[in-house]
């Protein structure tokens, strides 16, 4: 006898945006269900402590094996002054909140607030400082 695990409960209707409906469909992703609220502020908090370049990359990957969760993290295309310069941008997915999409950007910014070593070693990985 093998228990499922728990399962996001689906947002109010008109609420969101995720078209969660189209998961039902056969051979659909639906990794992203795992991500209950419980786990959502799990995850939350753990990209709030991240404390390198590094270690956000494992958690890039870690979300996109557990999740299908595709995020870029990239320099804006403007001058970046500030962490809002920072791009950080979550891949359409069918089942993905709308709150949680603004969530986890919103996270990972504070993270970098806290930590600016590592903004300065992601805008190092993508060359902006090569002149310097």
């Amino acid at each position: 006898m093998t228990s499922l695990p728990p399962l996001r409960h689906p947002c109010p209707p008109g609420a969101c945006d995720c078209q969660r409906e189209l998961l039902e469909a056969p051979g659909a992703d639906t990794r992203i269900l795992l991500l209950t609220r419980q786990e959502e502020q799990r995850l939350l908090e753990r990209l709030e402590r991240i404390d390198s370049l590094a270690d956000l990359e494992r958690l890039q990957q870690r979300l996109f094996e557990q999740l299908g969760i595709r995020m870029h993290i990239a320099p804006g295309h403007g001058e970046v002054r500030s962490m809002r310069g920072i791009a950080i941008r979550l891949e359409p997915q069918i089942g993905l909140c709308r709150k949680t999409r603004q969530a986890i950007p919103a996270a990972i910014r504070r993270a970098l607030e806290r930590r600016p070593e590592i903004a300065w070693r992601l805008l190092d990985a993508h060359d902006l400082f090569r002149d310097c």
